[in-house]
């Protein structure tokens, strides 16, 4: 009668920044388990000064990268 419980799709998601206010969010969501409601497992990568995130994702590193637009578009 319940339906199998299906494995949640894996996502990595960088982040422009260090954990802050503009990307609460995301860790909000991560914690109140909004991403496994939706069958999503993901996996936060911070971002800081060193990292890059449009090379994280074309390193095939991440599925989904926050950049500001100059940086997308370079």
């Amino acid at each position: 009668m319940f339906a199998a419980a299906q494995a949640a799709d894996p996502l990595v998601l960088q982040t422009k920044w260090l954990a802050d206010a503009q990307s609460a969010g995301f860790y909000v969501a991560q914690a109140k388990g909004f991403y496994k409601q939706t069958g999503l497992d993901v996996t936060i990568l911070p971002g800081g000064p060193d990292i890059t995130p449009s090379e994280v994702l074309a390193g095939g590193k991440a599925d989904v990268a926050v950049d500001w637009m100059p940086s997308a578009l370079a």
